[in-house]
This record gives structure tokens, sequence and C-alpha cells, in this order.
């Protein structure tokens, strides 16, 4: 019971085991046993009725969706849990209880498991808990998606973040406007250079994109493993794929557009003019009825160079008719009008800090702070929930070592006990402020993640770590560190491809253009320039 990840709120040891076989039977409510089911998929459990099965379910209304008790004896299971969310992640918990080998894809015949009888409680005390996972600047097959879904519910983590349309990429199929797919979803090449070196770029073709089906499915998959997809679509700014495919919704008619090539940021913006709001309302739609449940939709609102809607007549015009007195307040007014048009569709807008800074938010738009704690805290005395989302330590795209032979990463360092260390809503914050913090996430930018392989390397075990703090709600305990060891060999089974502890396997370090160069970025000194440029009124322009 002591090496449980993440630690659960109570785990109690009593003598003797119980023997788990395939083909196990399970009883009660439907939805409940399907989740246990398919939390311990390895075993292939069967269903029972209650006086046949030897592992019992029962839906307990006084406990919350998420929450869960296991009462493991020698004869029987008993698991009570408020929702099928508690079920799925109290069967996570009896296949930690079990033998490595359940982390596998298959039980072999005869295998007979044993978990040690006792009680586990437990419950989040974070309702998001997620990953922000990038698939513009570098897209990742629908099987990268679906192996990312399962390795969060593994973690009871239960968000993610799709980041679906960049200056470099659109990712998802429109009927409505099929040059999106057709035309912003592939680039003839991609950089290469590194900052501040003479450009080069690699001369392949890159591309892909999810058809609405393959979002169905992702939606589908997600829902049944305690996982919400907030899919994103980065407006106004961030721009240039959607321009490259329609650049009559740009602010400079005539202009043409392409896929960016390259890292950072455009100035390319979307016009804040009434068919740019009915082209978004036109997608959005499309995404909803695809994904068939969207509690939270992401609209960006980030990195916006606003140069283009001053210097259009046009828009001026229309900003002198809405009464507002400049490019900021449109912006602002622009993100406003889409998150009323989601909220009509019954769907929450969520927004990077800069939507917040810009003012006119609605009440219930939830807001990320990745430029640090000091504006999330602004955001939530304004009455704002919010995601705490701060590059440091959440940004995984950064190394984990000052090293060459780190493979290459934005910038460094961002190590496992910095992640463990980190405290979403701060004790130096009131009740009120730190009541309104719904959570955390921790995000894969894919500039430097161009496959599965080094996704695995960055994600864990610093995801690990951010499981544990969003579920128990706070900075790890010092004995994290034991049971993180002892969960990587579960990961091993599983088919991780982790960063190890001591460092990048001989195969994982980087080299030639791959070679990480250290001392080039500094994420504290990030840290405190992205926390100054919170406090200015040209807010919203690029500040990386």
């Amino acid at each position: 019971m002591d090496h449980l990840l993440p630690r659960p709120q109570l785990a109690e040891s009593a003598p003797g085991s119980f023997a788990f076989t395939p083909g196990t039977a399970v009883s009660g409510p439907a939805d409940l046993v399907d989740s246990v089911r398919l939390a311990l998929a390895v075993l292939d459990l069967g269903s029972g009725d209650d006086a046949s099965a030897r592992v019992r379910v029962t839906r307990d209304p006084g406990l919350g969706p998420e929450a869960y008790a296991v009462t493991i004896g020698e004869d029987e299971v008993l698991i009570a849990a408020g929702a099928a969310a508690g079920a799925f992640y109290a069967g996570q918990t009896l296949r930690q209880l079990l033998p490595v080998e359940a982390f596998r894809s298959v039980a072999l015949p005869g295998t007979e498991w044993r978990v040690p009888c006792g009680r586990v409680e437990d419950s989040p005390a974070f309702s998001w808990r997620g990953a922000h996972l990038d698939v513009s600047r570098n897209f990742l097959p629908k099987r990268e998606v679906l192996r990312m879904i399962d390795l969060l519910a593994l973690h009871k983590l239960n968000r993610l973040h799709l980041h679906l349309a960049d200056d470099q990429g659109w990712r998802l199929e429109s009927r409505a406007y099929p040059l999106l797919h057709e035309v912003g979803s592939h680039r003839p090449r991609t950089i290469t250079s590194f900052y501040h070196e003479e450009p080069t770029y690699d001369g392949v073709p890159h591309g892909g994109y999810y058809t609405l089906r393959d979002l169905a499915e992702i939606g589908a998959y997600a829902r049944a493993r305690a996982v919400t997809v907030v899919p994103e679509i980065d407006v106004p700014g961030h721009a240039s794929a959607i321009l490259a495919a329609y650049p009559s919704l740009g602010a400079t008619p005539g202009e043409r557009h392409h896929v960016l090539d390259r890292w950072g940021i455009s100035p390319a913006i979307l016009s804040p003019l009434p068919g740019t709001v009915d082209f978004l309302a036109a997608v959005f739609d499309e995404i909803i009825e695809a994904l068939g449940e969207v509690p939270y939709l992401h609209i960006g609102g980030d990195e916006c160079v606003l140069d283009a809607w001053e210097a259009s007549a046009e828009i001026r015009a229309y900003q002198a008719e809405l009464g507002l007195d400049s490019s900021g307040d449109l912006h602002a007014w622009f993100l406003r009008r889409l998150a009323d048009l989601l909220a009509e569709r019954g769907v929450r807008a969520v927004v990077w800090d800069e939507a917040f800074v810009s003012g006119m938010l609605r009440d219930d738009t939830l807001v990320m702070p990745w430029r640090g704690a000091a504006v999330g805290r602004r955001a939530a005395a304004a009455g704002h929930e919010l995601v705490a989302t701060p590059v440091f330590p959440t940004y995984f795209d950064y190394g984990e070592a000052a090293s060459a032979e780190e493979p290459l990463a934005i910038g460094e360092t961002t190590t496992v006990a910095d992640v463990a260390a980190f405290e979403p809503a701060p004790a130096t914050w009131d009740d009120a402020e730190r009541a309104r913090v719904a959570g955390l996430q921790f995000q894969l930018w894919s500039e430097r993640i161009p496959d599965g392989r080094t996704l695995d390397y960055r994600a864990w075990p610093r995801g690990c770590a951010a499981a544990e703090v969003g579920w128990t709600g706070g900075p790890a305990r010092p004995e994290f560190t034991e049971r993180l060891a002892r969960h990587l060999e579960r990961l091993d089974a599983f088919g991780v491809e982790y960063r190890p502890l001591e460092g990048p396997r001989p195969w994982q370090r980087g080299g030639g253009a791959r070679r990480h160069r250290p001392g080039v970025i500094d994420v504290q000194e990030v840290m405190r320039r992205l926390d100054e440029m919170t406090l200015t009124a040209d807010s919203t322009r690029p500040s990386m």
C-alpha cells in the first residue's frame, strides 16, 4: 500500500491477500463495472451477479464523481464509487497493487496475481489535472494521442488540452472550410537551427490532420478513461495556417500567407470583423458536434501583434462603431464575443492570461496564467477560475538538465524535483483566491518534440510528479522519490521511454543538430521578464 502514485488520502494494510485471475467476475451498476473492467483490461474481468462475483461495485451518492473506496478482503473486493470516474480510478489503484506485470498488455494463461488486503479511500484535491499537447508545431498521429490518453488515465490525470491550430499547422478536418486541412495542415520544410544561429531548414515536407471522425474517436476513447478533451483553436494571433488557407479572414486583404516553417511568433492575425466570428462559429460547431461533449473550448488570445488592426481603416472604423478606445480593447472584445458564442452552446471558454489582462472576460471564462503566479493571483482575485500553467515548472519542452547530453530542448532547467515542489494554489494567497484554482496542467509544446519517443522522454517522469501534485493538492512529500522509483518499473512494463532519473540512456542523448545548447535560455530570467509583461498595457504583444 506504500507505493501507490499518486499518494491516496488513506491506505491501510491488513493481513492476507486477494487472488485475481483472468476472468474474475465483477458485479454492480453497468457503468461502474465497465470502468473497473477497462482499468483492469489486462485481466479481462468478467461480469457476474452479486452472488457469483468476487469483486462488487456499488454507487455511493455521498462520494464525489472521482472519489472511491476500495476494501480488499481475502475472499472479495468491495468498491464504492461516486461515478464512473471514481470506479475507473479504483481499478487503477488495484492495478498498482498488483505485480508490475499488470502493466503489460496481456496476462499469460494461468496467471494468478495477488493484492494485499486492506482499504484505500481517496479523492482528488483538484478537479483539473491535465496535460497540454501541442500537435500543431509537430504533428503527432492519432495513435500517439490515444496512447497519451492511456498514460494520463494511468496517473489519474483527467484533462487533455489539445492544441490544434497555430502558425505552423492546422490539425483538424473542416467540412465547412476544407482549405483549412487541405492547405493549412502542411508545410514544405521546417527550421533546424537554434536561437541566434544562422537559419537552416530540413527541406522535408511536414503535415497531418485529424478527421472529424478521428476527433470523435479521441473524445469517446478519452471519456471512457475519465479524461476530458479540451480542444484549442488559438486566435486571433498565431493565425498563419488559417490565413494560408483563407487570406480573406486576415486584417490585411490581399496579403498572401504561408504555413510558418520556423518557430516563434508571426504578425499574422485574424480580422475581428463579423465574418471572422461567423467563420469561427462554424468551426466551433464542427468541433462540438464531433467530440459530442465539450465542457471547455480554449480560444487562445495569447501573443497577438495588433499592428495590422491599427493599420486598417476598416478595422479602426469597426472599433469606433463598437465604442472601443484601442486595439487592445478590440482584442478583449473579440475574445469576449467568442466566449459569449460558446456559452450559447453550453461551452465554457478557456484563455491564456493575455486575455485576462486585456479585460472584458465573461465571469465564467477559465484563465491559464502561463506567465506566472502573480497574474494568476490577479485573475483569481477578479473572480476567475484558473488552471496553473506557469512556464516554470510546467513547461516540459524545457530540458531536465543544463547538459549537452540532453536532447535539444527549448531551455533549461525544469527537473522532476521542481515539478514535485510546485504549489498550484500558493499558501500566501487568501482562501477565496486559493479556492478558484481548479488545478494544474503540464505543457508539451512540440517545437522540440518531433515524435512519440521524444514525447515519452519529455512527459515522464515529470508528468508523474505533476499527477502527484494535482491529486494531493500540494508539493509532494519527501518519500515521493522512493514511490516514483517503484512506479518507473510500471512504466517500463507499459513500454514508456521515459527519462531515467539519473540521466538519459545512451540512445536518448542529444547529438549533432539535436544536441542541447545549455545556458542559452534561463527559465528563471524568462519568468522574471514574463511577469513584467503582464503589467503592461501592451500585454498581448509576443513576449518570448
